[in-house]
């Protein structure tokens, strides 16, 4: 028989149940809360993973690009940094900074130019330079018989420059106008044209160019290949012989979300540097190797080890030279208004890992 419950007994237990299912109900809603807060908490961690599983690194198949050619063709930068590496090669600046403002690359190593112009164009929102890659390496090389022997001798000359407005162009415009030339686009004596460093190196043997103003390794196959001879180094324009060839830059959103990636690709940035220029030797296998895969072609024993003699790779991104360039850029009338070139340098990064290396800290150079 079951047992029977008094109306009193049965208010009683009811009151328990609901208490009960009151205070089930209150444990059910702050485990769920708690877990709504941790979702929140985790969801930037997600997101910061999602955004750094790949790093996508963009550079030329050039001696001055060496620190991407060395680790591409190690295999050593992936293993430092700890995600996939995409590589990117480029053949011109100007590319590399759209593939930047699409946010089509996270970090690139690129000249001084299309740096200044980039960033001017962007308002600094884009990029940011994190670190030098290379200095020298550029020059001017003529014809043996061209005839000319000194500075007096490029009237009526023709001279090759690789792009309109790059970085050597503009190096060569304000020489040729230091030295009291004008241009035949201004009605003067000396024609500047835009060519292609393979296109150089074919119209220069045949004698129909009698110059180029251009960068390694094309100098040394100018020279080796071509018949010509260096004319002017231009380490002899720059103080002390150092000026800005080669930049890495970052993306300012990848280098906001990647702040520990950052700090990884330039540790490995400086070590890799130090390993080139450990073993000069290595260094001209591993470069040519990598050329060879990037281009088709290996470059001769000779001319490698020419180009690397004028090439020095260095993180220090030797900021006045930076400054030097706008200025020039500017007084050629190749940029309107005077450059503003603030926040252009985020080194604080790579200081960072100078001082852990107990290595000397770099400057920026532009206030």
């Amino acid at each position: 028989m079951s047992p029977q419950y008094d109306s009193r007994e049965r208010q009683v237990a009811g009151a328990i149940g609901w208490e009960i299912a009151i205070k089930s109900r209150r444990e059910t809603c702050r485990l769920m809360w708690g877990a709504f807060l941790l979702c929140l908490l985790l969801v930037p961690c997600f997101q910061a993973q999602a955004g750094a599983k790949r790093l996508r690194l963009g550079y030329f198949p050039n001696i001055t690009h060496g620190q991407a050619l060395y680790a591409r063709a190690t295999g050593e930068l992936e293993k430092m940094v700890g995600v996939p590496v995409e590589w990117i090669p480029f053949n011109a600046g100007p590319s590399v900074i759209e593939a930047l403002f699409v946010d089509a690359l996270d970090a690139a190593f690129i000249g001084p130019s299309p740096t200044i112009n980039g960033y001017i164009k962007s308002k600094g929102e884009k990029f940011v330079i994190v670190a030098g890659a290379s200095s020298g390496g550029a020059g001017l090389v003529v014809r043996n018989d061209s005839g000319i022997g000194g500075e007096k001798d490029f009237h009526g000359r023709v001279i090759a420059t690789p792009q309109l407005g790059n970085t050597q162009d503009l190096a060569a415009r304000a020489w040729f106008a230091a030295k009291g030339y004008r241009l035949k686009e201004t009605g003067g004596t000396v024609s500047l044209v835009p060519l292609s460093n393979p296109d150089q190196l074919t119209m220069f043997k045949k004698k129909q160019i009698d110059g180029a103003w251009t960068i390694e390794p094309w100098l040394s196959r100018l020279e080796l290949e071509g018949g010509g001879r260096l004319f002017l180094d231009e380490k002899s324009l720059w103080p002390e012989g150092r000026y800005v060839t080669t930049h890495l830059v970052v993306h300012r959103k990848f280098l906001t979300e990647n702040r520990d990636l950052v700090n990884k690709l330039l540790t490995a940035h400086v070590e890799i540097t130090q390993r080139m220029n450990a073993d000069k030797a290595a260094t001209a296998r591993l470069l040519n190797g990598q050329l060879e895969k990037d281009t088709g072609k290996e470059l001769k024993d000779e001319v490698i080890s020419r180009a690397l003699s004028r090439v020095e790779f260095t993180w220090d991104p030797i900021a006045p030279s930076l400054a030097k360039l706008a200025e020039i850029a500017h007084r050629i009338k190749f940029l309107r208004p005077s450059p503003r070139l603030d926040g252009i340098y985020e080194l604080k990064p790579l200081n960072a890992v100078l001082r852990q290396k107990n290595l000397p800290e770099v400057s920026d150079g532009v206030r």
